[in-house]
């Protein structure tokens, strides 16, 4: 049975990381309402590293309420554990894939919506993610 886990090593971390991520003139960027996906190619990590490490953001700016907030970063995370393992298939390196990822999640809408909503939108977000790899392979 497929482990659907999100574990330390999945997570970005680290301030230098992150910034790397959004001020790096390599990232590229997609928007799949309510996400907005920020990625970049990073190089290859130790073996037992994950291949893609993510960073969930819910600006303050867009929601007010803190209760809020975590309620969509919550299901921000639970969309991507349920969809992570094709992505990581696709960035492994016994499928061709060329270098891990990076990503952060920016949450962009202006009140919480329903979990399928969101999940819908990570399918597509981590759709044009694979598909932009793809591209680059070529």
């Amino acid at each position: 049975m497929k482990k659907f886990e999100l574990g330390k090593r999945h997570k970005l971390c680290g301030a230098v990381a992150v910034d790397r991520l959004f001020t790096a003139g390599d990232s590229r960027s997609a928007l799949c309402y309510p996400i907005k996906g920020v990625w970049r190619e990073a190089a290859r990590r130790a073996d037992g590293d994950a291949s893609c490490k993510f960073v969930i953001t819910v600006p303050k700016k867009r929601l007010r309420h803190a209760v809020d907030r975590v309620a969509a970063r919550r299901r921000i995370r639970e969309a991507y554990r349920l969809i992570h393992g094709r992505v990581e298939e696709a960035c492994s390196a016994e499928n061709g894939g060329v270098a891990d990822l990076d990503i952060a999640f920016v949450y962009v809408a202006n009140r919480v919506l329903p979990s399928a909503s969101i999940h819908a939108a990570m399918e597509r977000l981590l759709g044009k993610i694979h598909d932009a790899g793809k591209s680059t392979d070529k």
